[in-house]
């Protein structure tokens, strides 16, 4: 009996690329059961696109900018990811929200994480806002992305300690950490045992 074809993944970038990389390397075990068959920017020029170039990952780019409407940049960023025929879309530091266009296509299997632990501080300044309001403990959520902002059924969270002289930074960097580490580990669950959605709640078997 042969082993079953690795899940595909698109990933989708904004910056840097370090949960892309750590998925990257994670791929590269074939017990994983997944490997990233495409990346994808909503800009050019960022260091996330040479991590795929290195690793021989094929890329494009769909920015916001190049399109007359935002409804239009939804069809074609939904028409090139379809392109790749993904399992799993994610969103490693993808910094647009998707349109009704994409969430048709891959509302069920487009995930994302973010640097709070929802449904607390969602939004672009997640430690930011948890340090302004004097939480004990900040984290992490791994979700399926819906129409709401950070609103979709949540798959994971990973809690972390707010230390009495943290910054928006030392915290923002502790939490990339586990972040990273959460999400390396729930997708090759997700991949390798299957997942159902059912009243908010996420079941991996």
């Amino acid at each position: 009996m042969t082993d079953p074809a690795p899940a595909r993944l698109v990933v989708l970038i904004s910056g840097s690329g370090s949960n892309l990389q750590a998925l990257i390397n994670a791929t590269s075990d074939s017990a994983y059961g997944a490997r990233v068959v495409a990346v994808g920017a909503d800009r050019d020029g960022i260091a996330g696109l040479d991590h795929a170039a290195a690793a021989d990952i094929p890329t494009f780019v769909d920015s916001v900018k190049d399109y007359e409407t935002r409804e239009a940049w939804d069809r074609a960023l939904t028409a090139h990811v379809e392109q790749y025929q993904p399992d799993l879309v994610i969103s490693a530091g993808f910094l647009k929200l998707v349109g009704a266009h994409f969430l048709a296509a891959f509302g069920d299997r487009y995930i994302n994480t973010h640097n709070a632990l929802l449904p607390a501080f969602p939004g672009i300044h997640g430690p930011r806002d948890a340090l302004a309001y004097g939480v004990k403990i900040a984290g992490a959520t791994l979700f399926f992305v819906d129409a709401g902002v950070d609103t979709g059924p949540i798959i994971a969270q990973v809690s972390v300690p707010v230390l009495d002289d943290d910054t928006e930074e030392t915290l923002t960097e502790r939490i990339k950490v586990a972040e990273r580490a959460q999400l390396v580990e729930h997708v090759g669950r997700l991949v390798r045992e299957g997942w159902t959605i059912e009243n908010r709640k996420v079941r991996i078997p």
